[in-house]
């Protein structure tokens, strides 16, 4: 067995009850949400398994970066094309796309979010190619129960660019490619424990790029003509340090800095430097950002560099997810009935993702399901790209596709149940906006 295997999952104990699922505190007893609904998807999944093992490993072994995934695209939108859906490509931003499928007239509108892009240096160490296949097999598990069970409504395959880094759903939802859609649902990969999924919130984010400017002067001679911008970056740097013993646990603050045609016997006169802070919420993100930019602006008075701060494109603030409690409630019945434990806390809870922006647009989830990795090889490590491989991700994959697509064929079905997720929405984005 490899090194990335099931044997290294985290043990978590003996598993709850399938049948108990808390809800508010309580403990009840909640059967699967129409079990031949969900066995129309499963069967459709599983027909798919080894089409999916292939255009998963396919897109792994071509990593791309963001606004670059051009092979992924390619070969995402010929595979939706010959399970014979609508495709539109270059949909907005080149590199997305999008696949529709609609049964007969009226009903609503389900949304499903497919990511593509990679790291650098470490290819898919996030896992997206995992969550490339999820939305594909979600969307035609679903497509499948829709047909069978004549059940009216739309599904939009959205393959997003861009997000690390990049923030290609934010650039979509400002260009009305959300707008359609009633829900919106996607899945991350993290270590956790075995068949374990989890719906954690994440952390909101702004970043900052920083530009010092000073003069330059011989380092030995005649230092005292010189303002170091090499020493604004460091001063910059020292001071976050000092900020983060006043910050809350939970805040991030994190960065790096470069410079151009540096010498040991030059003053530098240039210096940029590229920061994160990050909250559990917007509210949060937004009272810690002065404090971040007083830490650059000190460091300009005290080494006499000029210093520029900027927000980098798309300019945007990446924020937390809401993970609507309804559409969650659903997914964790049937994650919990079908294949392991559930939990509120692990998952991607200490990133940032720019679904997050979505789930202030729309009620949305954002479950994230764990693959085994080695110790030490979460996300954002060449061992994660490693686990990212394995059969063993593959069917944990599959397995978080089938509730997910269960989740939004209740949607399709059950009026009263999309009234409550409306409302849930709504409620809890009274709560984020009041923080």
């Amino acid at each position: 067995m490899s090194t990335t295997s099931a044997e290294f999952w985290r043990a978590s104990g003996a598993p709850p009850d399938p049948q108990t699922y808390q809800v508010d505190g309580r403990d009840e007893t909640l059967p699967v949400y129409k079990p031949e609904v969900f066995a129309t998807i499963e069967t459709e999944i599983r027909t798919l398994d080894a089409e999916l093992r292939s255009l998963s490993l396919d897109i792994h072994g071509h990593p791309e970066l963001k606004f670059e995934e051009i092979y992924a695209h390619d070969t995402l939108t010929a595979f939706m094309r010959k399970h014979k859906w609508a495709v539109t490509d270059h949909y907005h931003l080149k590199t997305a796309w999008v696949a529709t499928f609609t049964h007969k007239s009226g009903g609503r509108t389900i949304g499903v979010n497919s990511e593509m892009d990679a790291l650098p240096g470490v290819g898919h160490a996030c896992g997206h190619n995992l969550i490339a296949i999820a939305g594909v097999a979600v969307a035609l598990g679903l497509k499948a129960a829709m047909i069978k069970h004549d059940i009216p409504g739309k599904i939009i395959l959205l393959g997003t660019p861009a997000e690390e880094g990049g923030a290609g759903k934010v650039m979509l939802l400002d260009k009305g490619a959300y707008s359609e859609m009633d829900i919106c649902v996607m899945c991350h990969p993290a270590p956790g424990p075995k068949f374990g999924a989890s719906l954690s919130s994440s952390l909101a984010l702004q970043r900052f790029e920083v530009e010092y400017r000073g003069h330059t002067a011989h380092a030995a001679l005649s230092p005292w003509q010189g303002q170091n911008a090499l020493d604004a970056a460091v001063a910059a740097y020292t001071n976050v340090a000092l900020l983060r013993q006043q910050i809350k646990p939970s805040h991030r603050v994190h960065g790096v800095f470069k410079g151009n045609d540096w010498a040991a016997n030059i003053i530098p006169d240039n210096s940029s430097m590229l920061w994160y802070a990050r909250a559990p919420t917007l509210a949060e993100v937004e009272a810690v950002e002065p404090r971040v930019r007083g830490c650059f602006e000190a460091a300009s008075l005290a080494t006499g560099c000029k210093v520029e701060i900027t927000v980098p494109e798309p300019g945007v603030k990446i924020a937390d997810i809401r993970q609507n409690k309804a559409l969650g409630h659903t997914f964790a019945q049937t994650w919990r009935n079908k294949t392991g434990p559930i939990d509120y806390e692990w998952g991607i809870a200490s990133a940032s993702t720019d679904f997050g922006n979505i789930t202030y647009a729309l009620p949305s989830i954002h479950p994230g399901f764990s693959i085994p990795t080695v110790p030490d090889g979460g996300n954002h490590t060449r061992a994660f790209t490693a686990a990212a491989a394995t059969p063993e991700a593959h069917q944990a994959t599959l397995e978080v596709s089938k509730a997910l697509g269960l989740t939004c064929a209740r949607v399709l079905l059950d009026d009263d149940f999309f009234e409550e997720v409306k409302a849930t929405f709504e409620e809890d984005l009274r709560k984020a906006r009041a923080a």
